[in-house]
């Protein structure tokens, strides 16, 4: 590789394709590289998001020559984390902000949905890591007392794996937080997949994107 790449973000972007019932997995990593460009580095179609899955992806870009990476961030999908273990263990883990806002909002009713986003926003945009826990235990102090326990327990799970972003520059972390850098460019590619309608061929959806 021409470059390092501290940071790398994983996802799985499924896209309508394939006579099959389930929606074609796409298996992205997208890197930033040492000059501050970010750049595709895998994609792969995969079953669901599974471990083997994406182990696969990860032991291409191994054998590629991909050095290990300082942080992976991903969403909630058990697979990646259990094949980062495997194949690069010592990368640190991120979640992403963005999804666990929406998991939390999915055990909460909808009047209290959207004061979760603002708050959780709130606890990720913490200029220091203490403030961050201080937010995140009134919160959730706040869930218990309104017989919330769903939601407080969602907030608190694989906690240490969302504030992982204050080990690194501080002028890094709106990047690292989120999969945002990963779903922006594939935002262009929904609509474009999307108005061609469900293709039959999944390969055909793999050489469009």
């Amino acid at each position: 590789w021409e470059h390092r790449y501290a940071y790398v973000w994983a996802d799985g972007v499924y896209l309508d394709a394939g006579t099959e019932v389930e929606k074609t997995a796409l298996l992205c990593v997208v890197g930033a590289r040492d000059d501050g460009g970010k750049e595709l580095l895998g994609i792969d179609p995969g079953y669901r998001e599974s471990k083997e899955s994406w182990a696969e992806v990860l032991r291409d870009l191994r054998n590629r020559g991909l050095e290990t990476p300082l942080v992976a961030t991903g969403d909630g999908a058990l697979g990646l984390w259990a094949a980062l273990d495997e194949v690069y263990p010592t990368t640190e883990h991120q979640r992403c902000w963005n999804h666990r806002i929406t998991n939390v909002q999915a055990k909460l009713p909808k009047r209290l949905q959207k004061e979760a986003r603002r708050r959780l926003r709130e606890m990720a945009e913490a200029p220091t890591h203490k403030e961050c826990e201080e937010l995140r235990e009134r919160y959730v102090t706040e869930l218990m007392a309104a017989d919330q326990r769903a939601a407080a327990e969602t907030v608190l799970r694989d906690w240490e794996d969302f504030v992982t972003f204050y080990h690194y520059p501080q002028e890094h972390w709106i990047h690292l937080r989120t999969t945002n850098p990963l779903e922006s460019v594939f935002s262009g590619v929904r609509l474009r997949t999307d108005a061609t309608r469900r293709m039959r061929r999944r390969d055909n959806a793999l050489y469009l994107v």
